[in-house]
């Protein structure tokens, strides 16, 4: 299959949403792409019982199906003062008051703890980094499975940046990193077997880095200058193409809309 080159001369656009004259309670189908995908549902479902197939095929279908999903950078330190770096794709945020964000470690081939697992219950700290189109090579290079105590910065070309409060480093190229302390460290254990699997990390953000030139006025980040990167599946990295806005309703200013079309529904 023919792979063509990355395009780095592209960024991410604003567009309409998919149906912006969707009204409430209208279905699907009721626009041409809508027909498209509902007519994909003649060829059934197949079902899956986690139970009875393979762990690699389980984590076949969740990582290809739980997508895009927004990758972790992790920088930790041990007691000897060995820096470890590693990304985790299982990861997002869990509430903003307090700030915690959350990111899964899955024990390594041999059901050990990985380093990320040991070293961020130290107490000295850990950084979390998002990574951008730039440097994503840089980033998968330290997904390598390295023996234990292993600097996966040495073979990262990335820079360390010192932290204001934590003793591990942040990574300078990325344009938004979160120094954290553990707030909650829960291991996984397979409900029938007993086999503990990862490790799923609470993470209390205490400070916040940010690229100054990626602001904006209304001081959030420009998702065109950020260039984040997700993980799709298999060994597929996907980036952010055209995104649109959709805003929230709120039922003071949507009840009228919802209950004229709840009784026009009524009527057919």
């Amino acid at each position: 299959m023919f792979i063509p080159p990355f395009d780095s001369t592209t960024s991410s656009t604003y567009t309409q949403s998919p149906n912006p004259s969707w009204t409430y309670g209208q279905r699907v189908d009721a626009t041409p792409a809508g027909k498209d995908w509902i007519a994909g549902e003649s060829a059934g479902w197949k079902v899956y019982n986690t139970a009875e197939i393979d762990k690699v095929d389980i984590n076949k279908l969740l990582n290809s199906g739980i997508v895009p999903r927004p990758i972790a950078f992790v920088s930790t330190i041990n007691e000897e003062g060995i820096e470890n770096l590693a990304p985790y794709s299982w990861f997002n945020t869990v509430t903003n008051y307090p700030p915690i964000i959350s990111f899964a470690c899955n024990n390594n081939a041999l059901g050990s703890l990985k380093d990320t697992a040991v070293n961020l219950k130290n107490s000295q700290g850990f950084s979390v980094n998002i990574v951008s189109e730039p440097f994503i090579e840089n980033g998968n290079a330290t997904a390598i499975d390295a023996p234990p105590g292993f600097d996966e910065w040495s073979i990262s070309g990335l820079t360390k940046e010192k932290c204001v409060q934590i003793r591990a480093s942040r990574i300078k190229e990325s344009a938004f990193s979160m120094e954290c302390e553990l707030f909650k460290c829960i291991d996984i254990a397979h409900p029938v077997t007993g086999e503990h699997t990862s490790t799923l990390i609470l993470a209390h953000v205490k400070y916040i880095h940010v690229r100054k030139d990626m602001l904006t006025e209304r001081g959030v980040i420009d998702l065109r200058k950020f260039k984040p990167v997700a993980r799709v599946g298999d060994i597929s990295y996907a980036r952010i193409g055209d995104a649109f806005r959709i805003a929230s309703p709120t039922w003071a200013q949507e009840e009228g809309k919802i209950r004229e079309a709840l009784a026009t529904q009524a009527l057919l």
